[in-house]
């Protein structure tokens, strides 16, 4: 735009010149014969007088700037904004679980209740009565001779869910999921489990052997087993997260 409205003004200077001299010529200024002469450069107008582009103002807008992004923590952290459908299938998808080269958990059993202290033993049943457990949701998987049962309990606030996990005695667990092609386990052997919360879940894990051997501080593919799966299990309510923050960015 700039560069055109220099154009512009070499040519509004060129036009004035030669009118100049069109004039001259037919006032018949000279000799008198008949001659005429051009006035010289001083005739021109003072380039004071010529518009000039730098006197054009551009438009101005209004700075804009994007929304920030929408946290996916605060979609799984109430049940006011969580609210896609759930189930052990939805949360813990397909026939088995990938989690590195070579290292393959096959899916077992799922279940879901309502009655959340029938899914777990010891102190956790009032532990979750107590706090309002409003659903209680296992899937189990195996590698190997290696099992793990996986429990999600929900609550109506992410604060619940967080006293759940500082309460735990940690003696306490889950009661495991066998069938689908994996035998009882963990009913009588000593096993390893974990307590964790992420938003308003609490999740658990319970690892241990099919073939009823005791579970030692040695057995590290029982404690790569159950962390695995934890880790799963919190990645995959995080992406239960993303998915709802993003469809309410989206205005659906």
């Amino acid at each position: 735009m700039i560069v055109g409205g220099a154009l512009a003004t070499v040519g509004i200077g060129v036009a004035v010149a030669v009118a100049v001299v069109n004039t001259d010529n037919g006032n018949g200024n000279g000799n008198g014969n008949g001659n005429t002469t051009a006035n010289g450069p001083n005739d021109l107008p003072a380039t004071a007088d010529i518009p000039s582009a730098s006197a054009k103002t551009a438009p101005s807008f209004a700075p804009t700037t994007a929304p920030p992004p929408l946290d996916p923590k605060e979609f799984i952290s109430s049940s006011g904004k969580d609210k896609a459908p759930i189930s052990p299938d939805i949360l813990f998808p397909g026939s088995q679980l990938t989690k590195r080269e070579g290292v393959v958990y096959r899916k077992g059993a799922t279940a879901s209740t309502k009655d959340c202290a029938s899914a777990v033993q010891g102190t956790l049943d009032k532990l979750l009565t107590g706090n309002d457990c409003t659903r209680f949701m296992r899937v189990t998987y195996v590698r190997e001779k290696v099992a793990v049962t996986v429990g999600v309990a929900l609550f109506d606030t992410e604060a619940k869910a967080t006293k759940v996990k500082e309460d735990w005695d940690k003696k306490s667990t889950i009661v495991s999921l066998s069938g689908d092609g994996v035998p009882t386990f963990c009913r009588t052997t000593v096993c390893r489990t974990t307590a964790n919360s992420y938003g308003r879940y609490a999740y658990f894990t319970l690892s241990g052997f099919t073939d009823g051997k005791d579970v030692t501080e040695k057995d590290k593919a029982v404690f790569t087993a159950g962390d695995d799966l934890g880790g799963s299990t919190y990645e995959q309510i995080h992406r239960r997260g993303e998915t709802q923050a993003a469809a309410a960015a989206n205005g659906q």
